[in-house]
């Protein structure tokens, strides 16, 4: 069992997958975990994708739009033992961080003309990596304010984290003095802190995602530095595998036996087919495991991500 404790023992956690995996759904899953234990948790989403003010439940009336904002807003309060838990949450985007950053710095007048103009679009080509580097310069300072317990980043698929983990590196030593060099700098040394960041690696006990997880996990380790926290195995079907062999199952008399026997075939096939997966992702990667169940649902409700989070907090029990 891994306690909710691995995963918040750093102020940020950044979580991390191939695209379809679950990320935005664990991104939830553990911000409510925390905030049931009285946290006050911040959610970063980075691409702008929608979903995970719904899958918190957050009730539609005062709040009409369904993404989140540049701008900070509570998205569920009161909870945890003495209801000092919540969670918050903002999206962050480079044009956004470089107004911010602008206005902060005295030069409010040209920072929306800039964006206006597509600057951004221009400087991210002739300098690979500044735009990540404005959202992750945005996420430390958020890190370094001491106004949330716990910050998760609902991170970008598999490849695009690593070069976005990897743009500080790379524009500190691609510019040698100057602001850029010295936010990059601060930047790496907040992802390569364990006390203050760790990567939360995301998969599906499917051939092809455990590839890639494996492999950006040592790409992460050897590249960033920075501290990886404990896999999250999602939709792990291990209650397959007690499902009865129906070669030995009496089913004489039972309207759909033939249709019953291919659909018991077909789940423990499956479920026998993620446990190799699992154990090969064991032999790889020597990280502690956590495995969520699968939520045999056509679209995920804010009841699924309460069981999710208590399976989270469980240290990973699947049902």
């Amino acid at each position: 069992m891994v306690p909710l404790q691995s995963f918040t023992a750093s102020r940020l956690a950044i979580v991390a997958g191939k695209g379809g995996v679950g990320k935005t759904t664990v991104t939830a899953a553990l911000a409510r975990a925390a905030a049931d234990r009285g946290l006050r948790v911040l959610v970063i989403d980075v691409d702008g994708r929608p979903g995970v003010v719904d899958l918190l439940g957050v009730p539609s009336s005062g709040t009409p739009d369904r993404t989140l904002g540049y701008e900070e807003r509570l998205l569920v309060g009161g909870l945890g033992p003495d209801g000092t838990g919540r969670i918050r949450g903002r999206s962050l985007q480079a044009p956004a961080a470089l107004v911010e950053y602008l206005d902060t710095h005295g030069m409010r007048r040209i920072s929306k003309r800039l964006v206006s103009t597509g600057v951004v679009d221009v400087v991210s080509t002739a300098a690979p990596g500044i735009d990540d580097l404005l959202v992750l310069g945005k996420i430390k300072a958020i890190e370094r304010s001491g106004d949330h317990d716990f910050i998760v980043v609902d991170g970008p698929a598999a490849g695009h984290a690593i070069t976005f983990l990897m743009a500080p590196a790379g524009l500190r030593d691609a510019i040698g003095t100057g602001p850029v060099n010295t936010q990059a700098a601060e930047v790496l040394e907040m992802l390569q802190d364990p006390a203050r960041c760790q990567v939360i690696l995301v998969t599906i006990p499917e051939e092809t995602p455990v590839n890639e997880t494996i492999e950006t996990a040592f790409a992460l380790e050897d590249r960033v530095g920075v501290q990886l926290a404990p896999l999250v195995i999602n939709a792990f079907d291990r209650a397959g595998l007690d499902v009865p062999d129906p070669a030995s199952a009496d089913l004489d008399g039972e309207p759909h036996a033939a249709t019953l026997a291919a659909a018991a075939q077909f789940r423990r096939g499956r479920a026998a087919d993620q446990s190799d997966q699992v154990a090969r992702l064991s032999t790889s990667l020597p990280l502690p495991q956590v495995h969520l169940p699968t939520v045999f649902a056509a679209g995920l409700a804010p009841e699924d991500i309460l069981t999710l989070a208590k399976a989270l907090d469980d240290g990973g029990a699947v049902a």
